[in-house]
């Protein structure tokens, strides 16, 4: 008698609040009424005040494969670690997925507030919910109070590397898994702080076959460490909180970093323990970079473009992103793209036999920019111009200056080489290099030197380029045909003894001081300042003939 009442005592005083009822907790989470085969993923990132790039790259996998089978795709903010929490990042968090177009059918949104009914969303107001399961494993003997101190942990772990044995909290080395009663109530008593601890009834020597749905079958040691499931501040930590939340808001598949597949061991115990079904895995491994011929992690610290936020302050369209993630997620997603040029990238379906459970995937700035170089060689002139326009009011404010004084002759720069299908200039990778790609054509921001001149043409002597841009003048007409204008450039190239194609050219090149392309460099620099542009016709046509008789004057 008096051994339940220590029981009762122990428990009332580790967990002094009212607690819910299991019972009233399974009823208020019931099975959520879904088509078969329609999975239920989650991203559960903390509110560290950094979203990674890995992060939105494991929410677009998550919510695809959700979405693809008319599943359910949630937020949950895991905030039980309060010294790391950052105030405000929860909704960082909710407004990078909105951008990235990456939708949330429950959790909380971008106004702070949560949508679904299987919440609070937020770790941290949960916690009710974690301790009254914990007091049951604890009830049930499968859990227990360890008052061991920092101090007395890392004794135990010096004498563990001494002796070159595992580390860890487990077995003989559990000091206080086996503490009587009484031994607990003084400790208690004595208001020693204290944590909740898992007892694992697990064998190091013994194997456990995981059959992960991106690594495929592996075989893990089975897990044996007394893992703390709730800290001394009465929160839960990861192993607990993830398994109990992934249960209640009946979670199917979760995918998460490799780095966490090593706890498996642990979080299936727990799942086994609770008497619940366990949530299929997916460990993917993070997005890596090369350094000094190898790999390795994108870091936060070393590298911008691990921050969401680099790719909006660079301005890379958020689509763009999306569609290099996803060929990084499933690499058919490329030649999917060139067969489906207009396709909405929605219609891809992404598995999850082709996510790389080998190696990490690579980062790679050049494939990236040549993603969304494709991705704004789709977009019309009046796209173009307000998706940069957007950009450029926040971070080049000088330049959306001059694009809104003139509008119109803005879209018609952005125009050049444009179409509606895959064929478009490919100029521009972000809204940065929209400052480079237009701003010659504005009076104010052009600013060639005669020096810079001479030495882009350096082999074109100055008595030709003055004779060649004094016979283009004379016989400029602003309304020739582009048919037109290309024959009085091959007129011009004949004169001055410059071959009117390359195949002439290379046939005799004894007998020419250069060929057309060299001519047509003329005009290039002295209207730009550049040797690569767009078509050169157009150019004219965009600047006019005032604008394109003044500069090809100016330095002559």
């Amino acid at each position: 008698m008096n051994n339940q009442k220590n029981k009762r005592t122990i428990l009332e005083k580790l967990f002094p609040k009212q607690l819910p009822t299991i019972e009233a907790i399974e009823k208020r989470y019931p099975p959520r009424k879904l088509k078969e085969g329609a999975m239920v993923t989650r991203i559960a990132p903390s509110p560290t005040g950094f979203m990674h790039i890995g992060g939105i790259y494991t929410a677009l996998i998550s919510e695809r494969l959700a979405h693809q089978t008319d599943g359910v795709f949630y937020l949950r903010i895991e905030d039980t670690d309060k010294k790391r929490e950052v105030e405000g990042a929860s909704n960082l968090i909710a407004s990078a997925l909105k951008s990235y177009n990456i939708n949330t059918d429950e959790g909380q949104t971008t106004s702070g507030t949560e949508i679904g009914s299987y919440g609070p969303y937020k770790q941290s107001k949960r916690t009710e919910i974690y301790q009254a399961y914990a007091k049951l494993l604890v009830e049930k003997g499968l859990a227990y109070p360890c008052f061991s101190s920092n101090e007395e942990l890392e004794e135990i772990h010096k004498i563990q590397a001494v002796r070159g044995i595992k580390p860890g909290y487990y077995q003989q080395w559990a000091k206080w898994r086996d503490k009587s009663d009484q031994e607990i109530l003084i400790a208690l008593d004595g208001k020693r702080e204290f944590v909740i601890r898992f007892k694992s009834c697990g064998n190091i020597n013994n194997k456990i076959f995981v059959n992960d749905i991106v690594l495929g079958g592996r075989e893990l040691p089975e897990n044996d460490q007394d893992m703390v499931i709730i800290k001394s501040d009465g929160l839960p930590t990861y192993h607990m909180a993830h398994i109990i939340d992934d249960h209640l808001m009946r979670t199917t598949h979760v995918i998460r970093g490799n780095e966490w597949f090593s706890s498996l061991p642990l979080h299936l115990q727990l799942f086994r323990t609770m008497g619940w079904q366990a949530p299929k895995y997916g460990h993917i491994f993070p997005i890596q970079k090369i350094e000094n011929s190898s790999k390795r992690k994108l870091s936060k610290r070393k590298d911008p473009e691990a921050n969401v936020a680099y790719y909006t302050e660079q301005g890379y369209p958020e689509d763009a992103v999306i569609e290099y993630l996803l060929n990084l997620a499933n690499s058919n997603f490329e030649n999917w793209r060139k067969a489906n040029p207009d396709k909405n990238n929605r219609e891809f379906l992404l598995t999850q036999k082709k996510l790389s459970g080998s190696s990490g995937p690579l980062f790679d700035f050049d494939k990236l920019n040549d993603t969304s170089k494709g991705i704004i060689a789709r977009y019309s002139a009046e796209e173009v111009y307000e998706k940069a326009l957007s950009w450029t009011n926040k971070y080049d404010p000088e330049l959306a200056k001059t694009m809104k004084k003139d509008a119109d002759y803005t879209k018609k720069i952005l125009n050049i080489e444009r179409n509606s299908g895959t064929g478009g200039r490919k100029d521009i990778a972000k809204w940065f290099d929209v400052r480079t790609e237009i701003e010659y054509f504005f009076d104010q921001n052009f600013n060639i030197t005669k020096d810079t001149a001479v030495h882009l043409l350096s082999n074109i002597d100055s008595a030709t380029i003055k004779t060649v841009v004094d016979s283009f003048i004379k016989s400029y007409n602003e309304k020739d045909s582009k048919e037109e204008w290309f024959e009085k450039i091959k007129k011009i190239s004949k004169t001055h003894d410059y071959a009117e194609n390359m195949k002439i050219f290379k046939e005799n090149p004894e007998r020419y001081k250069g060929n057309i392309t060299d001519i047509a460099r003329i005009f290039r620099v002295l209207l730009t300042g550049k040797i690569q542009t767009p078509d050169l016709y157009s150019i004219m046509q965009t600047m006019g003939k005032d604008r394109v008789l003044s500069r090809l004057s100016l330095l002559i």
